[in-house]
């Protein structure tokens, strides 16, 4: 029995390997494309930071044995008559597209869809990168599909903003009739996250390879736009992400379609909050204090955020924080034009102690030292304790 209406947060070759075999129906796959970049935005929402990277110190082989792993699970747990759907782009596709025919054949590559859109940005040494590579396979030749005309259900669309009528010819597998981002088609649904793709991309390919019931999952489900559509079109759901900053907000965005989603191993355990990314461990910090990330993503010169109340506060994912870190936050917030803030940690020395003691001394300043245990089992509110020296 496979319990949907799931989001994991973790690594998804563990994940994977917990769900049983011929168990999927489909399977949409958005891994990192190889792109070699950091991103790092603030949502729309304007409610954390969100950042991950797409880099690998291996480089292709790396990313290349990384993928693979997740694509031999992906394999093992689709239905026999079940079908996969890998979005990549020019970065390594042509790689991807070797390793898929070998996991599961050459014979079951059904088609390589090109996604044309357009976009912002001059090249001008090379022609513009705009459009994406999603490969259809299936696990057998006895496979679902229901096929798909650019009519059903998208009898009017949006072309450069102008609505048009569809001629009703069957669907090629090249696709520019759905925007990337920012059109009047997808505008309202767009919550900043990086690599979302829109909500018409995932109704068709769940439309073409799935019915009501089946069972949709998305190991790489970033904001959940796979999960919430395959909700809207009554498809039962999996999404697993390792980014527990993400996992709230599918949660979120499914919650808005009034469904309550179960979220699994999220790092609330502080051995969890040690390990994890620095800027999830930041995201985490800010959430349970109900705060604001600063306006600029990058050189926040010393403060990482702000409090319900509007304080600035500093995020170090580390134990025995010393006299330094509170003097140069000390410096951060003054800079900034405020006289109090708070450092979250797991531990402070004596040293940090004796600083926020001087500080108040000497310079009217309030620092507050919280430690993340102490955030961590005051659940959703923030309980500062301040460290008072001992004279």
């Amino acid at each position: 029995m496979v319990e949907t209406s799931v989001i994991y947060c973790g690594d998804n070759l563990k994940i994977l390997k917990l769900i049983p075999d011929n168990s999927i129906d489909l399977i949409y796959a958005d891994p990192p494309f190889f792109s070699n970049r950091h991103y790092e935005v603030i949502w729309n929402d304007g409610a954390e930071l969100r950042a991950f990277e797409d880099r690998w110190s291996g480089g292709i082989n790396q990313y290349l044995k990384w993928m693979r792993g997740r694509l031999l699970e992906c394999h093992r747990v689709l239905k026999d008559t079940g079908s996969i759907y890998l979005h990549c782009d020019w970065h390594a596709n042509s790689y991807l597209r070797v390793i898929m025919d070998k996991i599961f054949g050459y014979d079951n590559f059904q088609n390589e869809i090109i996604w044309c859109y357009k976009g912002g940005g001059i090249a001008t040494k090379k022609f513009k990168s705009k459009h994406d590579t999603i490969y259809f396979f299936t696990k057998s030749s006895r496979y679902l599909f229901n096929p798909p005309s650019i009519s059903r259900g998208y009898d009017k669309y949006y072309k450069d903003d102008i609505k048009v009528q569809s001629d009703g010819k069957s669907l090629e597998d090249w696709w520019s009739d759905i925007p990337s981002r920012g059109t009047a088609t997808n505008a309202k649904e767009w919550i900043g996250y990086p690599t979302q793709k829109p909500e018409a991309l995932l109704k068709r390919i769940i439309e073409a390879s799935s019915n009501k019931g089946d069972i949709v999952l998305d190991p790489f489900c970033g904001c959940g736009t796979s999960i919430a559509v395959a909700q809207q079109l009554s498809r039962r759901w999996i999404g697993i992400d390792v980014s527990p900053t993400a996992c709230r907000m599918m949660a979120d965005r499914l919650n808005k379609l009034g469904v309550t989603a179960n979220l699994i191993n999220m790092p609330n355990a502080i051995e969890h909050l040690r390990v994890i990314d620095p800027f999830e461990f930041q995201n985490w910090v800010i959430r349970q204090i109900t705060g604001i990330p600063p306006k600029k993503t990058r050189g926040d010169m010393g403060i990482d955020g702000f409090d319900f109340y509007g304080k600035p506060i500093q995020v170090k994912q580390s134990d025995d924080i010393g006299r330094n870190v509170v003097d140069n936050f000390e410096t951060a917030i003054k800079r900034a034009g405020y006289t109090e803030g708070t450092i979250f940690a797991f531990s402070f020395g004596r040293g940090a102690i004796d600083e926020v003691a001087r500080a108040s001394n000497d310079d009217g300043l309030n620092i507050t030292l919280t430690t993340i245990d102490e955030l961590n089992k005051s659940g959703s509110k923030c309980i500062s304790i301040a460290y008072m020296a001992v004279k």
